[in-house]
């Protein structure tokens, strides 16, 4: 039986769902970490670097989620920096120029608001992500393993084809924040998770997500090594589509994705 929205919230809260450090084992071979932005330092809140997916080249970017709370305080709760996402960007770069796929792991509450991070320039970090990831000349898949909230996780979201896990989050801001800006009262982020139609079911419903990621049942932490093998299934088939296309063609159809999306109408007069 599917989880219910407070169910799906309170499940990826907790420290016992499976973190990118967890799935790279199981979707990879030969990962090879890369690390810093060549600008201020490292972020461990991002995770990068290059791996073997079927014996061929791809580059890994995701956001790191913590199985303790010493791994929470180091990763900054899951919240990056703008150096993490000028990691991102490096090696977007680089995957470019060597015509490697890329796939992103989505799995942030969203970016560090900090004073550190503003003053470093997270909000053009974000932006100079959007704008790159979506000229880049090679194909870009994007998984939502989690949590993906607000610009944070749309910073590397920017993708040809997105899959949600089944209980898996995506939002313009999360359901906290959201209560916290419309009632001042946080503590009914549950309450708001039933209004702002962020489950996978809904995304796909938008035309946002392409697809929905079985879990075992009662989630992906009671069985990884089968969550791993569906995530390894879209992957094979999501990249053997993209491998396919004219790499010079992908920013226009990319763009072409994203002016679809949503719904509206218009009122005569």
């Amino acid at each position: 039986m599917p989880l219910s929205i407070t169910q799906r919230v309170d499940l990826l809260k907790g420290l016992g769902r499976p973190t990118i450090r967890d799935y790279i084992p199981l979707l990879f071979e030969d990962f090879a970490e890369l690390r810093g932005d060549r600008c201020f330092g490292d972020d461990p809140a991002l995770v990068g670097g290059l791996a073997l997916f079927d014996g061929q080249p791809v580059t890994v970017i995701a956001q790191a989620r913590a199985g303790d709370i010493a791994e929470l305080q180091r990763i900054n709760f899951s919240m990056p920096h703008p150096e993490g996402y000028r990691k991102a960007l490096r090696l977007v770069g680089q995957a470019e120029k060597f015509r490697r796929p890329v796939i992103c792991f989505i799995d942030t509450p969203g970016a560090y608001c900090g004073v550190g991070a503003e003053e470093r320039g997270q909000g053009e970090a974000i932006a100079r992500n959007l704008r790159e990831f979506m000229m880049a000349k090679t194909p870009i898949v994007s998984v939502v393993l989690g949590e993906g909230g607000s610009g944070g996780a749309l910073a590397i979201g920017v993708c040809d084809e997105l899959a949600m896990l089944e209980n898996a989050l995506y939002s313009v801001i999360s359901p906290k924040g959201f209560a916290s800006i419309l009632w001042k009262d946080g503590s009914r982020e549950r309450e708001a998770a039933e209004m702002i139609k962020i489950t996978a079911e809904d995304l796909r419903s938008f035309e946002i997500c392409d697809a929905i990621i079985p879990e075992p049942e009662g989630g992906a932490s009671r069985d990884v090594g089968l969550a791993a093998g569906n995530i390894a299934s879209w992957l094979r088939g999501s990249l053997g589509r993209l491998r396919a296309e004219d790499f010079n063609a992908l920013p226009d159809k990319r763009y072409a994705r994203y002016r679809k999306m949503g719904s509206f109408s218009e009122c005569a007069g």
